[in-house]
């Protein structure tokens, strides 16, 4: 069983699915036992609500929903934030996975 759980929210849950095989990898590279899962924006309020969800992470196609999932999140003490638009544009999982590891360490 993970020992942190990582979601990643963007407009319909697939864009994202390259990026969490990325992100695993960098996990894994790292020692670190991670489940990391994306969803779509309409499916996110059930995780938010009935899973130990430690981050979660917007794509930048949704960077303007923030505000409303922060609200969402907030009582459950989730921290919220956009990846930003260079990494997931590269795909760079290994500095998706060091933003998430600093959200989760403040």
């Amino acid at each position: 069983m993970a020992s942190k759980t990582i979601m990643l929210v963007c407009a319909a849950g697939m864009s994202t699915s390259m990026l969490v095989k990325k992100m695993e990898e960098a996990a894994n590279n790292k020692g670190l036992e991670r489940e990391i899962f994306a969803v779509s924006t309409t499916d996110a309020d059930d995780h938010i609500n009935n899973e130990d969800i430690d981050v979660l992470l917007l794509g930048p196609q949704v960077r303007y929903k923030k505000d409303e999932f922060e609200q969402r999140a907030s009582g459950h003490n989730i921290p919220v934030e956009v990846i930003p638009m260079t990494d997931y544009g590269t795909m760079n999982g290994e500095n998706v996975i060091k933003l998430a590891e600093q959200l989760m360490s403040e």
